[in-house]
């Protein structure tokens, strides 16, 4: 048998991915150069170009052109990119396993190149290139055309940074956002449902109204919030998930002053999509754009310096002396270069915020010796889960290229529950990820807690000072130095690094010279506006920083004029006043807001939004509701009771009374002056006013 007629008998599966493979490299190819690639007859090759066609994989065009033999183009669909993809692991898993076979046959010993539970693993080193989810630019440029007429989704902040890492290999082995099944095995089990361990569900939530407009089988573009098309997806799942359990299981409670859980129930969308996503092009960064590296090409970099250890140290804070130290003894422990890789996607609300934490790095990078020692960006966006997240971080330093990860005390924690106690305990992230070590391919490095020893002038472990009952330990806390910051007072150089403070500084003045928001809240007729007219003239007396009053009447008439009492416009109209006033903020002015603002998730989303850049001091004006409705010269109560009014908040809409507010100020039979100067008086506690 001839060789071209061996090969005209592999599996059509062979035929279909070399086929869709060579339209992606060169799609402009004739019928002949195309059969000539394949080593196969035109009668075949046209066989095979008719089944992709009718599958959707191909689709044919007329081709401009004098030669009449070249009379149509090929080029793949979107379907068609995706399912190159998939054959890709398919073929790549089989010749593998093949391989594996045969070593053993002569070797009598395993490769050790075998996929495990059929999912190919091409990163058996920390120097193999990874999969990725691209399609080639020339295939890209006429995706893009195509995808044009494609339902569009619009991405949220969060999901380009899950698409970013699912495109360029970051999240491998995952193939796209996860279907039903294997999102139901993930929040149950940390496994995929062919049981590769994966312990955070990476999925496209989308709106009820979107997700009833499309169909299972349907392609769907994925866009930026500028609109520029990034991939393709193919929808194989819908389904709308059971959020409380997700909660539970992934994040260890369904308590909502966890942040991933407040952004699973009041942000996230209420339906999931799952399917394989096609890469055209990566989202663009115009900051830190040298810094910014793809698994792969942080491989090739390692390949290069000859790196065969790395130890990789995550973080979403500046570098302080301590974390020198440690990555000090990490890389020294683990004989390794240093990868120090901060997260500069999603972090936690209220971090300090990845320009300056940037900044901070490079100021210091130079204190580390540059030729075991480099920094990368990682556009993670974290869901502060603890030891499913210190497994998840291990995962995907394995796929950059690391060896080595250094896992920290209460790694990737979010602070406190809703009782006041830590949600994870301070070492089950380092003890979950010792025990799937072997399986994620990457070996743990202890984080140390070190503290100064005063008499020695060095850090060192807290566990290994054996005479600490005769030396001097000192330490500054988060909290510590985030209260020096705020108050200009001195941070000692035993603690950071000059550079680092002066960043901070410059980002983070003392309080008395930050922006910061006052927002009222309380029933209609509690006297929020009276007050907050008040506290708007003691300021302006004052001087120093301009003021700005968002009333919500104000607001109602020049920012919102169009939007209805509804819940949804009621929302949208807070999250207006509460964007205009953490602009304010930013820019060291003062914005006194005073909406009614019934809603809790609401108020805290504004909350958030504000403290990226300064305070935010919520006041409850505490009027009864009997008391507003005694107040009342408009007649509203009287017109809500009597069903005039729909949806009016104490009467037949819900008030959540806030729980923990910077001040509750009660005002029956307590004159507005007093009620202002309250305020004021919390201010000045607060150091946001000179005393």
């Amino acid at each position: 048998m001839s060789a071209p007629d061996a090969k005209s008998s592999l599996p059509d599966r062979d035929l279909l991915f070399r086929l869709l493979r060579q339209l992606d490299r060169s799609s402009e190819a004739s019928q002949r150069t195309l059969a000539a690639a394949l080593d196969v007859s035109l009668g075949r090759l046209n066989t095979l170009l008719r089944q992709a066609t009718e599958a959707g994989f191909v689709k044919v065009g007329d081709r401009s052109g004098p030669d009449k033999r070249q009379r149509f183009a090929y080029a793949l669909t979107t379907r068609g990119a995706a399912e190159m993809l998939r054959l890709t692991d398919d073929f790549l898993a089989r010749k593998f396993a093949e391989y594996d076979a045969l070593h053993a046959e002569l070797t009598g010993t395993r490769s050790g190149l075998a996929p495990l539970n059929q999912r190919t693993r091409l990163v058996q080193n920390n120097l193999a290139p990874i999969p990725e989810l691209y399609v080639s630019h020339e295939s890209a440029q006429k995706l893009k055309v195509e995808a044009a007429d494609l339902v569009s989704w619009d991405l949220t902040p969060r999901q380009i940074c899950d698409l970013e890492l699912l495109m360029n290999g970051g999240f491998n082995p995952l193939k796209g956002f996860l279907g039903e099944e294997d999102y139901n095995s993930v929040v149950d089990t940390m496994r995929l449902a062919d049981g590769t361990l994966w312990p955070m569900p990476i999925t496209l939530d989308v709106s009820q109204d979107f997700a009833d407009s499309i169909e299972p089988g349907q392609d769907i573009a994925l866009r930026d919030q500028e609109g520029v098309i990034l991939a393709t997806m193919t929808i194989t799942d819908r389904w709308t998930p059971n959020k409380a359990h997700e909660a539970e299981k992934v994040f260890g409670a369904d308590d909502s002053a966890h942040p991933a859980v407040n952004y699973l129930h009041n942000t996230a969308g209420p339906v999931y999509l799952g399917g394989p996503v096609t890469g055209i092009q990566q989202p663009v960064h115009y900051d830190f754009r040298a810094r910014r590296d793809t698994p792969n090409e942080l491989r090739a970099f390692f390949r290069k310096m000859g790196w065969r250890k790395v130890v990789a140290f995550q973080t979403r804070n500046p570098l302080h002396r301590a974390h020198q130290e440690l990555t000090f003894r990490a890389a020294k422990e683990a004989q390794a270069n240093l990868l120090i890789h901060p997260i500069v996607g999603m972090t936690k609300p209220g971090d300090v915020d990845h320009f300056t934490r940037v900044r901070c790095y490079e100021a210091v990078l130079d204190k580390y010796p540059a030729s075991t020692t480099n920094m990368s960006l990682l556009n993670l966006a974290m869901r502060m889960a603890g030891p499913r997240e210190a497994v998840w971080h291990g995962l995907i330093r394995k796929n950059h290229g690391c060896t080595h990860f250094i896992v920290g005390r209460d790694h990737a924690g979010p602070g406190k529950n809703s009782a006041g106690e830590d949600f994870y305990g301070p070492y089950d992230a380092q003890d979950l990820f010792r025990e799937h070590q072997d399986e994620i391919g990457i070996e743990m490095v202890d984080f140390k807690h070190m503290v100064y020893v005063q008499e020695r002038a060095q850090y060192e472990p807290m566990d290994e000072i054996e005479d600490r009952d005769n030396v001097t330990i000192l330490n500054i806390s988060g909290t510590e130095l985030r209260r020096r910051l705020q108050e200009g007072l001195e941070i000692p150089e035993w603690f950071s690094f000059p550079e680092v403070v002066k960043e901070l500084r410059r980002t983070r003045p003392p309080r008395a010279k930050q922006g910061f928001t006052v927002f009222f809240t309380g029933f209609s007729g509690s006297g929020k506006s009276t007050i907050a007219n008040a506290l708007m003239v003691k300021l302006m007396e004052m001087g120093g920083r301009p003021v700005t009053l968002l009333d919500g009447d104000i607001v109602r008439k020049n920012l919102s004029s169009e939007l209805g009492f509804s819940k949804e416009h009621r929302d949208l109209n807070i999250r207006r006043i509460g964007y205009v006033a953490s602009e304010i903020t930013k820019n060291g002015g003062i914005a006194i807001c005073a909406p009614i603002a019934p809603y809790a998730t609401t108020r805290r989303a504004v909350r958030e939004d504000v403290e990226s850049f300064g305070a935010f001091v919520e006041i409850h004006v505490a009027t009864s509701i009997e008391e507003c409705e005694r107040r009342d010269r408009k007649g509203l109560y009287k017109l809500a009771r009597e069903g005039k009014i729909k949806e009016f908040t104490g009467i037949s809409d819900p008030y959540d009374v806030p729980e923990n507010p910077e001040l509750r100020v009660e005002t029956e039979n307590v004159d507005v002056d007093n009620c202002a100067h309250q305020v004021v008086l919390k201010l000045e506690q607060m150091g946001l006013i000179a005393g």
